[in-house]
């Protein structure tokens, strides 16, 4: 919004609450027994068309605040009828406040909702939903003020350049004086660092992220959120940055912070795909391992820099040792037996509890005792783990890769997606498929998506029988790379037919057979007749939303819960047109008294709180 479309707002809104006390009364009062001296009452053709003036205000009202929402808050504004007769109703759901961006003006009017400084009292009156509403416009605000806080920061840099670097009038300058950081740091009361990157931030907003320090000050998004995008497109040119901002900003309000990263750092690897890889490369380079005192006492030890394949085997080694201490007796949760298991794989211990001098099957000492008289490296990490976890790292098992197939096939260079990680450029995606093919555990899926990488159709690769690999003939020339090719019009209902798949390394073909995950019109295919869900409809539901259906949660779908919408107890199918992945804790709140979740034909889930404010979780977005 313009600040010449933002006086106007403003003055809209002055004029209707505009009522001087000397004024005429211009309305008749209804406890009186007559309409005013000298008027009639209304018409029929005259009351139709105040109803009608009054939908075409409340539809611009309804206009106006499609989409706004505090920074970090995913979710629309809905309109309730009724009037409210506390100092706040102008931040009820859908109200004037509720939808005005953040600027000083609304600072005044938040301000003004309340009575006091403190709790309670000075909130007498005010509903649930225009507490929310004041919450979220103190954010807009917060937002707001930041914004103009770097403005001004920019200036300073302006007006600083280093030797050298002067600019052209009105134009910033490349670099900054050196002890500019040093003036900033005393008059915040900052670290010279912290200085450097406000600096910095500043810079790239007014430079070249115009359209972030935009929604920075209208609060559509919050300053953390901005500095977010600052640092994953540092490395990009002027045109490039502006392109993913085009791509995130549209949704970056309603996303939380992880999932505003993993949108930014796939748009970069879309926009600038060899850049991405560089700057992953150059990082491994300073690959290293930290440790630093907590504040508690305890202490802390940290890998950074690390190939992603060899953490996320890392990680699933320590969470089956952490399995193996529980199953054991050791007591704690399980990040505490997660932190135990950690250390143990490092230093070779065992932290199984067992009676001294207890031995293993191999007649070894495995107590604590006695695993402190073993060499170095004769602890779990040792043995063999799971299939997949292996301790000389590679490539984690059970976890799900998702590559675009002109990727795979070498002909796009688009970014993939690791579960438990994030985006992933080409050429790791590329890799970590090879190590994929290698392995003879591995499982292939095909999904289609729409042009917003919205989950449409799905897929299950299975052999290819021998009599239709001698008729489809040999794969691609050399036995490498994959292909994707049509196999047979014929498929499941409403799907998209039957495809040949064959991965590098040559041998027979895999088929897939893609149905649609379209519940608009369901067909109730994989309806299951009991509360418990088959392994395909499980397996639909995970793909179709990958992670929680909280508009917040961003845990895998393959930890949630199967959750029906529609209680089955009351009737609900066990369907994919009625049930969703939610993790444990948000399958409790959905259930608690004022909570209500509404799953829409396309997938979307729609969340309403007490207050009455409702927040939509679309389904996945996948590379495409």
């Amino acid at each position: 919004m313009s600040a010449g479309e933002r006086e106007a707002w403003l003055d809209r809104l002055c004029a209707r609450d505009d009522d001087p006390a000397d004024a005429p009364q211009e309305y008749w009062d209804p406890e009186s027994s007559a309409p005013p001296p000298g008027e009639d009452e209304l018409t029929g053709e005259e009351l139709a068309g105040v109803a009608e003036a009054a939908a075409d205000e409340m539809a611009g009202l309804d206009a106006a605040s499609s989409g706004r929402r505090g920074p970090g808050m995913a979710g629309s504004a809905r309109i309730f009828p009724g009037e409210s007769a506390s100092r706040a109703g102008g931040f009820g759901a859908g109200m004037a406040w509720d939808v005005l961006p953040g600027c000083a003006q609304l600072a005044v009017a938040a301000d003004a909702a309340v009575d006091g400084d403190g709790l309670g009292d000075c909130f007498a009156g005010v509903a649930d939903q225009e507490l929310i509403g004041l919450v979220c416009a103190w954010d807009r605000v917060e937002a707001h003020a930041a914004a103009r806080k770097l403005v001004a920061v920019a200036e300073v840099f302006r007006r600083n350049p280093e030797d050298g670097f002067e600019p052209a009038p009105g134009q910033m300058p490349e670099v900054v004086h050196e002890f500019t950081r040093d003036q900033l740091a005393l008059a915040l009361g900052e670290s010279r660092a912290a200085a450097d990157w406000l600096l910095t931030v500043a810079w790239h907003l007014a430079t070249r992220l115009g359209s972030t320090l935009d929604a920075l000050r209208d609060g559509t998004i919050s300053r953390g959120k901005a500095e977010l995008i600052v640092r994953l497109t540092a490395l990009l040119d002027d045109d490039e940055a502006r392109q993913v901002e085009g791509k995130v900003l549209g949704r970056a309000g309603r996303l939380t912070p992880g999932g505003l990263r993993s949108a930014v750092a796939r748009a970069v690897m879309e926009v600038a795909p060899g850049k991405a890889r560089e700057r992953r490369e150059t990082a491994a380079k300073f690959a290293r391992v930290e440790r630093w005192a907590e504040d508690s006492g305890n202490a802390a030890l940290m890998g950074r820099e690390l190939p992603p394949d060899e953490v996320l085997a890392c990680d699933q080694r320590i969470r089956w040792w952490a399995g193996e201490l529980q199953a054991a007796g050791l007591d704690g949760g399980m990040d505490e037996l997660r932190a135990r298991a950690f250390l143990d794989l490092v230093l070779g211990t065992d932290s199984r509890p067992r009676a001294p001098g207890a031995t293993d099957p191999a007649g070894a000492d495995t107590s604590p005792a006695g695993m402190a008289q073993q060499p170095p490296g004769a602890g779990p990490g040792a043995g063999a783990g799971p299939a997949g976890a292996g301790g000389g790292g590679g490539f984690a098992g059970r976890v799900t890769l998702t590559v675009p197939l002109g990727t795979a096939a070498g002909r796009a260079d688009r970014p993939g997606e690791l579960a438990g990680h994030g985006p992933v450029d080409p050429w790791l995606a590329r890799d970590l498929l090879d190590a994929a093919a290698a392995s003879p555990a591995t499982t292939w899926c095909v999904t289609v998506t729409d042009e917003h990488g919205h989950a449409v159709g799905h897929g299950c690769a299975r052999p290819e029988p021998r009599r239709h690999a001698k008729r489809a003939g040999p794969g691609p020339p050399g036995g490498g790379g994959f292909s994707f090719t049509p196999a047979g019009p014929d498929g499941p209902p409403g799907g998209y037919g039957t495809w040949r798949l064959r991965i590098p390394g040559g041998g027979p073909g895999l088929i897939v057979a893609i149905e649609t995950l379209d519940t608009r019109n369901c067909g109730h295919r994989h309806q299951a007749r009991g509360h418990d869900p088959g392994v395909r409809l499980r397996h639909l539901a995970q793909i179709r939303h990958a992670t929680c259906t909280s508009p917040v949660c961003r845990r895998p779908a393959a930890q949630c819960d199967f959750e029906h919408n529609t209680p089955y107890e009351a009737g609900g199918r066990t369907c994919l047109c009625n049930a969703g992945p939610k993790c444990r804790h948000d399958h409790r709140l959905k259930q608690h008294p004022g909570w209500t979740v509404d799953q829409l034909p396309d997938g979307t889930f729609r969340w309403t709180t007490p207050a009455g404010r409702s927040y939509d979780t679309e389904p996945t977005r996948y590379p495409i």
